[in-house]
């Protein structure tokens, strides 16, 4: 009776077979299979060929990448032929006994589970795939995949055969392949599958969406024939099929980098070379986290660290969140837009030096200042609410002062400071008038990338190019994208020698700062308003580092500030950069000048106590002729650059006089910090006080503020129009 139905089979396919039916096209190669296998999730791969993160981007199928049979644990091999194909090592394509035996049950309508081999299982999924997820349960198709494996026994190896059929069965759900499988329902890659858990995995490809005791008893049965025990498999099996979400067995260091390849790669992108290093993306993911996890009682849960390659503006390191630590993990701090406090004044004072309106070693006014905007009054304070009287550029920009970089800034205006901001790359979303005299104090939002590439460009002497994060160079780059000078590489020079001087800093931030570094480093921090953002951004011969910490909410920190909040990340970042090698101070350009100053402190300067304050005699640099030795108040780059002695009336001022208005309430204020001083007008003195209400006269004037010895401290030029004063009045 065997051979009976087992010769009535063969002749009923031999049939099947010889019909001359389309089996539909040539199969592929088993080498374009796997060279054409599409994961569905992006690999962010770093510069050595390291992965770095695995992100979902089809969402319809969970599919990994390949896997070689080597990688397959031999328990998992074996299950699989037990469970689908005991005879795949001998037969050809077909297993002419399990047909038999199908069609003879199927003849006499006994449920079995069918004849179908691993090979024609594999052909039935790659004629599928080819026709767009044709069905595979009819005769016709069994006809053709019984066709077509016969042609995969003839083309590819066994070995191939099962490692193809093991990377695209479908497991359960949206689960593809082997590796989706084992690392969504296990947790572990397919090399680390036992014996139960590659019984189980068998079983689901049997039933993908059976219930868990189906699945647990057809694991049991391939066991059985194992001669293994089934204890404790329900439990296992129950355990695995509750599994939610897939994941992610390789170390994840870059999420916000990946989702952001995921926008800017074609569809169907599925891995991406960056320019990541993963030693020190590692480092600073580790870094970031140690840091906030010492400040989450200070109301501290995010962070931000790039780190970048200052000649070549490759990214070398993206952070951009703090992981689990934080409520907003998705958002990527490294593109969002905050306000960076002070670390705009260094381009402020950059800009102001360009210009010859100020050197290292002009003095400005620290102490109350007033200035009149559209929406009042505005009166910016120091960080600590003290103020030091006259400080130099060098002393004021080291220390972080407030006041003076105001100063600076309104001599520049708003809407000259914002275009060397945009100039810089920056990307200002208003124009300067909007921000008004805050602009020079960090008023403006930007993102930590862009800041961190505008230090970058201090780095490189004053050319601005773009960053890069993929590791393929860009073909052609846009217009606005071509490396641009943006100021004179003298100037850059004067400014980073100011932000890597430790001495300069130690008023506010002492000698001993987490800011001092081994080798050579030019660093600023930054705090804006309400603390609710900390910066620290700075850079060596061969790296810029920018640090973020704050919290995506918005809400603020508690007592922290940015050289104990990002300074401290930022320092660690420096000495590991640099641990194999110190940094070393670049060499002036040919155009700057070095020589000892002092400061004339004969002069009463009128600071806030009343006491003078003026900076110790030292070595300064200077652009080639704005130089000189001895600085006194009133100076500046000649006389333009110094802070203006002379508080009322401005500059170029018009005044006009109503004759309809008595005398008394149209006087001009004559207004200055300093004392022991003298007003002198049209070469003839007024008298000695620092505010006196002189009774204006039609014409132009000159007005002068002269020392004791009738040197000219500060002057200005004004005029008055309209008819003169009523008679009887003084002049």
């Amino acid at each position: 009776m065997r051979r009976l139905r087992l010769a009535l089979s063969v002749v009923v396919l031999t049939g099947w077979l010889l019909t001359p039916t389309a089996h539909g096209a040539t199969l592929p190669s088993f080498q374009s299979v796997r060279a054409t296998h599409q994961p569905s999730d992006l690999t962010l791969l770093d510069r050595r060929g390291e992965p770095l993160q695995t992100l979902r981007r089809d969402m319809t199928v969970r599919r990994l990448p390949w896997v070689a049979l080597s990688d397959i644990s031999p328990a998992m091999r074996t299950a699989i032929v037990l469970s689908e194909d005991q005879r795949f090592w001998q037969h050809s394509g077909v297993d002419w006994q399990a047909v038999a035996g199908s069609a003879w049950a199927n003849l006499w309508n006994q449920r079995t589970r069918g004849a179908s081999t691993v090979t024609m299982q594999l052909a039935g999924l790659l004629s599928e795939s080819a026709s767009s997820g044709a069905s595979r349960r009819n005769w016709s198709q069994k006809v053709s995949q019984a066709w077509h494996a016969g042609q995969l026994e003839r083309q590819w190896r066994k070995s191939d055969i099962l490692e193809a059929y093991l990377n695209l069965v479908p497991f359960r759900g949206e689960t593809v392949g082997l590796a989706a499988m084992s690392q969504t329902l296990f947790r572990k890659h397919p090399s680390g599958l036992d014996a139960q858990e590659a019984a189980i995995a068998a079983a689901l490809v049997r039933g993908p969406n059976a219930r868990a005791d189906v699945v647990a008893r057809r694991a049991c049965q391939v066991l059985t024939l194992q001669r293994r025990p089934c204890a404790g498999i329900e439990l296992l099996t129950s355990v695995a099929l509750a599994q939610k979400g897939s994941a992610m067995l390789a170390e994840q260091m870059a999420p916000h980098l990946a989702r952001l390849a995921i926008q800017q790669t074609p569809a169907g992108t599925m891995q991406v070379a960056t320019t990541l290093d993963a030693r020190w993306q590692r480092l600073a993911r580790d870094l970031l986290r140690q840091h906030l996890s010492e400040l989450s009682l200070l109301g501290v849960e995010d962070g931000a660290v790039i780190v970048l390659d200052n000649a070549s503006g490759e990214v070398l390191a993206w952070v951009g969140g703090s992981g689990d630590l934080s409520q907003a993990a998705h958002v990527d701090a490294v593109l969002a837009r905050r306000q960076p406090g002070s670390t705009l004044k260094p381009f402020v004072y950059a800009l102001a030096f360009e210009r010859r309106i100020l050197t290292p070693a002009s003095l400005l006014h620290d102490s109350p200042l007033q200035l009149p905007t559209g929406a009042g009054l505005y009166i910016p304070q120091n960080y600590d609410r003290r103020f030091r009287g006259w400080v130099s550029v060098r002393t004021a920009l080291g220390n972080s002062l407030n006041v003076p970089a105001v100063r600076a800034g309104a001599m520049l205006g708003p809407d000259v400071l914002a275009q060397r901001l945009n100039d810089l790359g920056l990307d200002l979303r208003e124009p300067g008038g909007y921000y008004g005299p805050g602009l020079a104090l960090g008023s403006a939002e930007v993102t930590l990338r862009d800041l961190s590439n505008a230090y970058r460009t201090l780095a490189n002497g004053g050319v601005w190019s773009p960053l890069r994060w993929q590791a393929t160079p860009v073909s052609r780059l846009a217009p606005a994208e071509m490396p641009r000078r943006v100021m004179p590489a003298d100037v850059a020079y004067l400014v980073s020698d100011i932000l890597a001087d430790n001495t300069a800093r130690s008023l506010t931030f002492g000698l001993d700062s987490v800011l001092a570094t081994r080798g050579y480093a030019a660093v600023k921090t930054g705090t804006s308003k309400d603390m609710r953002d900390n910066w620290c951004v700075g850079y060596t011969r061969r790296y810029t580092v920018g640090v973020w910490v704050g919290n995506a909410s918005g809400s603020p920190m508690r007592n922290v500030s940015g050289v104990s909040g990002a300074a401290p990340i930022w320092a660690s970042l420096v000495r590991e950069l640099h641990r194999a090698q110190p940094s070393v101070a670049p060499m002036p350009p040919a155009s700057v000048v070095r020589q000892p100053i002092t400061f004339d402190a004969s002069v009463p300067t009128g600071g806030a106590s009343g006491a003078d304050v003026v900076d110790a005699p030292r070595q300064e640099v200077f652009l080639a002729g704005t130089q000189q030795a001895v600085w006194t108040l009133g100076q500046g780059s000649g006389r333009q650059g110094a802070e203006r002695a002379i508080q009322s009336p401005a500059p170029g001022a018009i005044f006009a006089i109503d004759p309809d208005m008595p005398p008394q309430v149209q006087r001009i204020a004559l207004r200055t910090a300093q004392t022991g001083v003298q007003w002198w007008l049209n070469g003839k003195r007024l008298g000695a006080s620092s505010l006196r209400h002189w009774q204006p006269w039609p014409g132009r004037h000159v007005l002068s503020l002269r020392n004791k010895q009738g040197q000219v401290i500060d002057e200005v030029r004004f005029e008055v129009r309209g008819a003169g004063v009523k008679a009887g009045a003084k002049r």
